[in-house]
């Protein structure tokens, strides 16, 4: 990964105001994770601290400063995830070295838990057998 990449980002987002949590995003997005060493250079281009950025990225849990070893699945462990059965599903999850799990509280579909996404693709009403499809699929 080249700063050259990062600075077409940064270019992207020149002038836009609040544009910080827009970057990581989009960073996040293009390279799997904000490494440190990004850090400084975002801080720069913004007119913010290098504390700053670091803390925003710390904050929100869906940044990483290293890229994922493993694929990622992100298994909602809401209040209704829960009442809908995601605590029975959860052994199968962290149970498979394949793969790295995430909690993450609410993807949006309260009403179809309990829910998964992996990328930009979400899964609804996993049982046993499509949490395993699911499994299968991204290992």
């Amino acid at each position: 990964m080249a700063l050259a990449d990062i600075s077409m980002i940064l270019a992207r987002h020149d002038g836009r105001p609040g544009a910080l949590l827009p970057i990581l995003h989009d960073v996040q997005h293009e390279f799997g994770h904000v490494a440190r060493e990004w850090v400084p250079v975002i801080a720069d281009a913004l007119n913010l601290s290098r504390a700053e950025v670091h803390g925003v990225i710390s904050f929100y849990h869906d940044f990483r400063n290293v890229p994922a070893t493993k694929p990622l699945i992100k298994l909602c462990r809401a209040e209704a995830c829960q009442a809908r059965g995601v605590e029975a599903l959860l052994p199968q999850f962290e149970n498979d070295d394949r793969i790295e799990v995430e909690t993450v509280y609410c993807l949006g579909l309260c009403a179809s838990g309990p829910a998964a996404m992996v990328g930009e693709r979400v899964f609804a009403r996993l049982d046993k057998r499509s949490a395993a499809r699911l499994i299968e699929d991204v290992a």
